[in-house]
């Protein structure tokens, strides 16, 4: 992972932490640029990790940033 996404990751982390939904969402779609069911999506995937860390949460989101090109 980048050390772009791992700092990213980290401040996801860190709002989801603290229980703040809605700061969380906002940083997602205003400097992540990702639309608000993804947001879900990736909100959901980071609370059933068994161990919450950046490098874990930087991998969810490069899963739902990167489309595969076939």
């Amino acid at each position: 992972m980048s050390a772009t996404w791992k700092y990213q990751a980290r401040r996801l982390k860190q709002m989801i932490d603290a229980n703040n939904e809605t700061q969380a969402h906002l940083y997602m779609e205003r400097l992540m640029l990702f639309p608000i069911d993804i947001q879900d999506r990736i909100i959901e995937d980071i609370s059933h990790l068994s161990h919450c860390n950046s490098d874990a949460v930087a991998h969810i989101l490069g899963h739902y940033s990167i489309q595969e090109l076939k």
